[in-house]
Order: C-alpha cells, then sequence, then structure tokens
C-alpha cells in the first residue's frame, strides 16, 4: 500500500529520499495516552552539500490506533502521515543547519551509551515533542531542571502519572525508567539537572546514570 502511495507523489519531492519503509514499532507519545508516532523523517549524514532523509511509517502505532478508534482509517492515515513526514524532508532541505545538530546528537547520544563524556544537554537538539521532553532516535529525554536531586520524582507517560525514587547524587543525572506501559521503543530517561551556567558551555561531562523501576500512582 505504501509503495503504492509512494508511486502518487511527484518525483521532485521524492528528491534525497534514501527509503520509506514500515517498521513494526508502536512508539506511544510521552505524555498523551491517545497519541501514537505514526511516522518520522530521519536525516541521514551523507555529507554537507546533501540533504538525505529515510522516512518511515510504524505499523505498530497505526496498529494501537486502530484498536481504540472503531472508525480508524488505515488508508486515509498512512496518506497523511506519508506526506507529513515528506513535507519535513523538504523544509530540511531549505534549512540544513537544522539537520548538523541532530546529526550532533545522535553522535553524542551514542557516546552516552557506550559510557564516554559527552554533552549534558544535547538531547534539546533533537526533536522538542512536548514541553521539557525531547526524542533522539527512539530514547526519550524527560528533562527537569532542579537545584539538587530530590528524593521522589512524578512524571507522566503515555496519559498514566506515576512516581520514582531518584537516588541522591551529584548532578546531571539521567535515570533511566523500568516498568512504564507501553514501552517506549529506545529508553526513556529523567534527566535532572542545574540551570547552566557559563562555565558548562565549553566542557563535555559524563553525567551520573542510573535505573529505576516507576510506579504507578493511579
Amino acid at each position: 500500500m505504501i509503495e503504492r502511495m509512494a508511486a502518487d507523489i511527484p518525483e521532485e519531492y521524492l528528491e534525497g529520499i534514501a527509503a520509506i519503509d514500515v517498521s513494526p514499532k508502536t512508539i506511544p507519545h510521552p505524555t498523551r495516552g491517545d497519541v501514537y508516532t505514526l511516522g518520522e523523517c530521519i536525516p541521514i549524514d551523507v555529507g554537507p552539500d546533501h540533504v538525505t532523509s529515510r522516512v518511515v511509517l510504524y505499523h505498530g502505532s497505526f496498529q494501537a490506533l486502530s484498536e481504540e478508534q472503531l472508525d480508524f482509517d488505515w488508508r486515509e492515515e498512512a496518506w497523511e502521515t506519508l506526506l507529513h513526514e515528506l513535507r519535513h524532508h523538504v523544509e530540511w532541505r531549505a534549512r540544513s543547519p537544522k539537520l548538523e545538530e541532530y546529526d550532533w546528537a545522535v553522535e553524542q547520544n551514542f557516546a552516552r551509551h557506550e559510557g564516554h563524556a559527552h554533552d549534558p544537554v544535547f538531547y534539546r537538539a533533537g526533536e522538542c515533542i512536548d514541553n521539557g521532553i525531547f526524542r533522539v532516535e527512539d530514547d526519550i529525554f524527560i528533562e527537569r531542571i532542579v537545584s539538587r536531586a530530590p528524593e521522589e520524582a512524578e512524571f507522566v507517560w503515555h496519559g498514566k502519572r506515576y512516581a520514582v525514587t531518584v537516588p541522591s547524587v551529584d548532578l546531571p543525572l539521567y535515570l533511566v525508567l523500568d516498568g512504564i506501559e507501553p514501552p517506549p521503543a529506545g529508553e526513556a530517561i529523567l534527566v535532572f539537572r542545574r540551570r547552566p551556567g557559563l562555565r558548562d558551555l565549553f566542557r563535555s561531562v559524563r553525567p551520573i546514570d542510573r535505573s529505576a523501576r516507576a510506579q504507578p500512582i493511579d
């Protein structure tokens, strides 16, 4: 179905599109319980003079919405999602610096996964999907600016309220969340950090990484 839809799109809108793929993943929205990410336009780093992207539609997200909405129209939603993601690509071609920022965030997130020093607020160069919530590839970052680590923190995930015990450690702290439903495609991380000062602009650090099991409140 997606291949037939792509064939109906004028070629000039597909310039720089490396692939249009369907993924089995389910991508829940971090805060809204009735929203899923249906598609994504993913930049591919092929050099400063070219803007190339990969468009992905998430079949698991379509399936989840179809089970909640009796009048869900697969074809109409797929067409709208495909056009929306292609529009992102066209906009990125006009504003290529945003692609460079995202590529940098992906590199920094890779350094985090490998346990290396990285910019503690790199995720802000990713996609802002809600107030204080950012996404870099499959990982979700929920930001909290505090003076010190609290004993407990509450947050909302996909329409449900959770509480989590926070370890008493220095900041910045990346707290990887376990036990949230539906689970994210990657990691969901509560980031506790102080309001940055001037010296923070000129250093990379290795934030403390911990994991904690979240408990539903409601």
